[in-house]
């Protein structure tokens, strides 16, 4: 895989590639070990208030115009709600529940849902690598997801064993995480929608300042002591996750985007859940089953030949077609 700038691409290394996927998985971290010091709401609409500020900021100063139209506003407020309240919330919610690392690698899961959202709505081909990295996401996200005894249980024929405690299974983190993903790949799917009426800059701005608001309310009516624990530490592992984990993140995300390769740089978010897994085990301790292990892993594979499956396809089809040709020299065969 090489990414390639459009100019001055000497300045650029592979560590400033990395740095946003950096940024995202210990921003993970972060807020997981500050959870306990405050609530889901409140840290999630912290974590993207600011930074929506941060972000119009920047557009303001790169002369985007705001929106002028009700459909403009109407989208972003959609967006705000899906991308923004639901996926943040989720997040917050979900990590009371689980490992910092496992929350990453549910959360970019999210390509799955937009390949299968993606041939719904817009007819795009998966093809077999991407059928493939499908069903080893599904397998992965099972490992991560269910119950040990479960698998196991199943595995040995033993579906008696079974306690099949739904409400219990979708309280848990990882399956909250899961609908974060999906609520991210949702909101991915609409910024084609948001672009056509108000510049991808702001819509991004204003729909984590909205979305933000929404978590403060929910909040201010749900939660109680929301900031009396946080300490000077908390409050910095708090402004890490807004300033670096989000409006920094992000924006480092788009400009390499718009200077290279996006489906290149795509394939670099499996780093995410990686550094979140690394620095959660080093700073927090977190620790996994050897069936969440192999799940990572699984899902870990799945993300890249979902988002590589065009590259791959490319690079084995004018070998498969050299085996083929050799195949039919050898039985004869000349069509």
């Amino acid at each position: 895989m090489q990414f390639k700038l459009n100019n001055n691409s000497s300045f650029f290394t592979p560590l400033i590639l990395v740095t946003p996927f950096f940024l995202w998985g210990t921003a993970m971290v972060a807020m997981k070990g500050v959870i306990h010091q405050t609530t889901p709401l409140f840290m999630a609409g912290v974590r993207i208030f600011p930074a929506g500020f941060l972000v119009l900021l920047v557009a303001i100063v790169l002369g985007k115009s705001q929106p002028k139209t009700w459909q403009g506003w109407a989208w972003i407020s959609l967006f705000a709600l899906v991308d923004g309240c639901m996926f943040q919330g989720f997040i917050g919610e979900g990590l009371q529940r689980t490992t910092a690392g496992l929350g990453s690698v549910m959360i970019d899961s999210q390509p799955l849902a937009v390949a299968i959202m993606s041939r719904w709505l817009f007819k795009e081909i998966i093809g077999f690598w991407g059928w493939l990295g499908l069903a080893i996401g599904i397998i992965g996200i099972s490992f991560i997801g269910l119950p040990d005894e479960w698998i196991i249980n199943g595995w040995q024929g033993n579906f008696s064993a079974i306690d099949l405690n739904w409400q219990n299974l979708f309280n848990n983190g990882e399956w909250l995480m899961l609908l974060a993903s999906l609520s991210m790949a949702v909101g991915t799917i609409m910024i084609p929608y948001v672009s056509r009426h108000v510049d991808a800059v702001i819509a991004t701005g204003w729909h984590l300042i909205l979305g933000g608001l929404v978590l403060f309310v929910l909040s201010f009516f749900s939660e109680t002591s929301q900031w009396v624990n946080l300490d000077l530490s908390a409050w910095l592992s708090l402004s890490y996750a807004t300033i670096f984990g989000s409006a920094i993140a992000y924006g480092l995300f788009f400009f390499l985007a718009s200077k290279g390769n996006l489906t290149s740089l795509s394939a670099l978010t499996f780093l995410t859940p990686i550094f979140a897994l690394t620095f959660g085990n080093l700073i927090l301790g977190e620790t996994l089953s050897t069936l969440q292990m192999l799940g990572v892993c699984l899902t870990l594979v799945s993300i890249y030949l979902i988002n590589q499956r065009e590259q791959i396809t490319e690079f084995l089809t004018p070998k498969y077609d050299k085996f083929k040709l050799g195949i039919k020299k050898q039985l004869g065969i000349n069509n």
